[in-house]
């Protein structure tokens, strides 16, 4: 099945177009045409071969929206016409604990991709959402609720994920005070929800210029994060704190807001590893953990719950032509919060 996108070809030029072939449609699975694809941080450090994973030529996109186009003989769960969303993985063993406990991104054997992977064969390379078409085993296709906004939903297949799994995972609801460190693309989504959630939320930010901001999200109160009077008012007081931040940060400041009992989680993945003092942790029996998107139910659930309190990101729509320009936008934070490429500007190039 032809397909055309845009590609990295290696770590250094721009994206540009590309034709490619994507597999038959077998029994289970579903072939999307792709309406609109966001454009997640994680793809420009793996375009730029910033992980040292690359695979070239490389179709980034991990947060796919689109109408089904055909199915297999053996697909129950989708019809033609219906709009469905993927994320960040294609496949996994289906076999290992998790993946039984439908935490497939915790696959002992490793999820596959959406992009810059190999499919369970070792051979085919993945490509993602930067395209027109796609193909994918029913298991991981994902339903969208009817009321949402397509360009919106986009980034709820990573960014939503993302912020949901470890609020649910550690029982953030009414009563409950949490911090959310960062306002950027995972940041926002993280308010929306905790918010809906029913949670007094803290939104931790170094610009005044996002305090505004940060209330419209959810907000009940926002602390820039470098008054350390500021900082101070709140120590032993939050539940939980999700850290959203993939720069640098004196992760100590932040463990001293726990409570006795209280967890921060990492969703960011920093560039260099802060330095812990464990004395913080043991002194109130406090927790650092981390947290790596969602499984396929909890992805359903995330995208349901969305449904009830009409919740999406907030994006810019760009014509595939500005996805460069987009990528410098997203690394100098020059977005609110995320970049979502409207699909049919491809189909019409």
């Amino acid at each position: 099945m032809k397909s055309f996108g845009y590609a990295a070809t290696n770590a250094t030029t721009p994206l540009g177009p590309f034709e490619f072939a994507r597999r038959e449609v077998g029994e289970n699975d579903v072939c999307i045409d792709i309406l609109y694809c966001g454009i997640c941080h994680s793809d420009i450090h793996q375009v730029r071969n910033e992980w040292n994973n690359a695979i070239y030529p490389m179709v980034p996109g991990h947060e796919i929206v689109g109408k089904v186009l055909k199915v297999g003989s053996k697909v129950r769960k989708f019809k033609v016409g219906e709009v469905v969303g993927v994320g960040c993985m294609v496949d996994s063993c289906r076999q290992c604990p998790n993946c039984k406990d439908g935490l497939e991104q915790y696959c002992f054997k490793g999820f596959v991709g959406t992009y810059n992977d190999h499919e369970k064969d070792g051979k085919t390379i993945t490509f993602g959402g930067y395209s027109t078409n796609i193909v994918v085993n029913e298991a991981f296709v994902l339903s969208v609720p009817s009321n949402l906004s397509l360009p919106g939903v986009a980034p709820l297949l990573c960014a939503g994920i993302t912020t949901y799994s470890p609020l649910k995972h550690w029982h953030v609801k009414e009563g409950k005070k949490v911090g959310i460190m960062g306002l950027g693309g995972l940041g926002h989504m993280g308010v929306k929800i905790a918010h809906a959630m029913g949670a007094q939320v803290v939104v931790f930010t170094t610009s005044p210029s996002k305090v505004a901001d940060a209330k419209r999200l959810g907000a009940n109160e926002v602390v820039l994060s470098k008054d350390e009077a500021q900082m101070k008012q709140h120590i032993g007081s939050f539940d939980f704190l999700l850290n959203t931040i993939s720069a640098p940060i004196d992760i100590n400041a932040y463990l001293s807001l726990l409570k006795r009992d209280g967890v921060m989680c990492s969703v960011g993945i920093a560039s260099k590893d802060a330095k812990l003092e464990m004395n913080r942790l043991i002194f109130g029996r406090k927790s650092l953990a981390g947290s790596l998107i969602g499984g396929i139910p909890e992805t359903q659930e995330m995208l349901n719950f969305c449904g009830m309190h009409n919740i999406t990101s907030d994006v810019e729509i760009i014509p595939i032509e500005k996805v460069n320009e987009a990528y410098e936008r997203t690394i100098k934070s020059d977005v609110k919060y995320r970049f979502v490429i409207d699909i049919q500007s491809l189909k019409k190039g």
